[in-house]
C-alpha cells in the first residue's frame, strides 16, 4: 500500500466531505497538523465537527478553520488563547461540547481500540454528567462516556518510516496517538521520513497499522506565549 504522498492536498484527496467528523492531534500549538489544516481550509470543506483538545490560536492551527466558518462543532477541553473560538461560542455561532481533558483522550483511545464506551467518575455531579447514564460500582457513582470514532484523523509526528510507524517528540506526544487511532482513515504529517528498519521498534509510539497516508513537510515552530524577564 502506498502511504507516502507529495503534499497535504494530495494526501487528503478523496477523503474530505462536508459535514464530516475530524479528530485532530496537538496541544496548544505543540504537535498540531498545521499543513493538513491549511489544506482543509483551501479545499473549503464545511460543517465540520472537530475533536481536539483546543483550537489553536486565531491565525494558526484549527483557528484558521474557525475564521473561515468551516467548523460547525468543536469537541474540546480548552478554549485557550483563541479569541475567535470564544466569541463564536458565546454568540451561539459555534456548538461546543466540553470534555474533561483525560476523558477526551480516553474517548479517542477507546474508539481506536474498538471500545464503544467506558465509565468514569470524572464529571459526576457537574454539567458534564447531564443526560448521561449513571452507574454505581463499589459504592461510587460513574458516568458513561462514549468512544470517539472519526471519519478522518489528522496528526503530526517527528519521524515516520514508509510503513507509517510514527515517533512523536516530547510534548507533541500528547493527543496525537489517541487521535490517530480513532479515525477510519489517518493522515500524518511528519518532519522526517526515514528508511524502513531504521526506527528502534521499542521507541515507536504508534504502529503503522493505524496510519494510511504520510507527508513530509516544513513546519513553523511557534511559541503560544513567550515570557521573558526584564533585562
Amino acid at each position: 500500500m502506498k502511504k507516502i504522498y507529495g503534499n497535504a492536498t494530495e494526501a487528503l484527496d478523496g477523503l474530505l466531505f462536508d459535514g464530516m467528523f475530524i479528530a485532530a492531534g496537538g496541544f496548544g500549538l505543540c504537535g498540531i497538523p498545521e499543513l493538513l489544516i491549511d489544506a482543509i481550509k483551501a479545499k473549503g470543506t464545511k460543517d465540520l465537527t472537530v475533536a481536539s483538545n483546543n483550537a489553536g490560536v486565531d491565525d494558526f492551527g484549527l483557528g484558521v478553520l474557525l475564521q473561515t466558518r468551516q467548523v460547525k462543532k468543536m469537541i474540546s477541553s480548552y478554549v485557550g488563547e483563541n479569541a475567535e473560538f470564544m466569541r463564536q461560542y458565546l454568540s451561539g455561532e459555534l456548538e461546543l461540547e466540553f470534555n474533561p481533558q483525560g476523558t477526551l483522550a480516553e474517548r479517542m483511545r477507546a474508539g481506536g481500540a474498538g471500545i464503544p464506551g467506558f465509565y468514569t467518575q470524572t464529571g459526576v455531579g457537574t454539567q458534564i454528567a447531564e443526560d448521561k447514564e449513571h452507574k454505581d460500582f463499589d459504592g461510587k457513582t460513574y458516568i458513561l462516556e462514549r468512544g470517539i470514532v472519526a471519519d478522518l484523523s489528522i496528526v503530526k509526528a517527528w519521524k515516520a518510516d514508509d510503513t507509517g510507524n510514527l515517533v512523536f517528540r516530547k510534548t507533541a506526544r500528547n493527543f496525537n496517538p489517541p487521535a490517530a487511532s480513532c479515525g477510519k482513515v489517518c493522515v500524518a504529517e511528519v518532519e522526517e521520513i526515514v528508511p524502513r528498519g531504521s526506527l528502534d521498534p521499542d521507541l515507536i509510539h504508534l504502529p503503522g497499522i493505524y496510519v494510511h497516508r504520510i507527508i513530509q513537510g516544513d513546519h513553523e515552530k511557534r511559541i503560544e506565549q513567550r515570557t521573558v524577564r526584564e533585562g
